[in-house]
């Protein structure tokens, strides 16, 4: 995913290609890794859970409106995750470090479940990371200048 940013007043701008649970490129790489420090939460935000580490430990519960999970990772980490199947869809979730509480999100999706507006907060900075979806393209050829650096 090619994913294009920028802070209040125009600060803190930049660029980044996310793959799976990595990072390809950022420009600039700290502002990046600052913004989104946990990828899982990214893709949570865009209405997406990515598949847990493999010797992660996976928990599940599905009722008629709504389906759980928990992953719990060997480092100590686990990721919550809550996705609401009724007609206004919804899907939060909370990564945990030790314990504590590192980020909330909760997005809102359209009916065929695309993203329309997420937020992840961010207790301990206090900080947050907002977002509104504006356009969507499923393009199968991404042009050279796409992995360009933006300088």
């Amino acid at each position: 995913m090619r994913f294009d940013y920028a802070g209040p007043l125009g600060f803190g701008a930049g660029a980044a290609v996310v793959v799976g649970d990595g990072v390809a490129w950022a420009d600039p790489a700290a502002n990046f890794r600052s913004l989104v420090p946990a990828i899982p939460m990214l893709w949570a935000s865009l209405g997406m859970v990515q598949a847990p580490a493999a010797d992660a430990l996976v928990f599940s519960l599905a009722e008629p409106q709504r389906a759980i999970w928990r992953f719990a990772g060997s480092d100590g980490d686990t990721l919550d995750v809550v996705a609401t199947l009724t007609p206004e869809r919804v899907l939060e979730a909370e990564w945990r470090r030790g314990g504590k509480v590192v980020a909330r999100s909760r997005t809102r999706l359209d009916p065929q479940a695309r993203p329309i507006s997420a937020r992840i907060d961010f207790p301990e900075a206090p900080a947050r990371f907002e977002l509104t979806v504006v356009a969507m393209d499923t393009a199968v050829v991404f042009p050279p200048a796409l992995w360009r650096s933006r300088r």
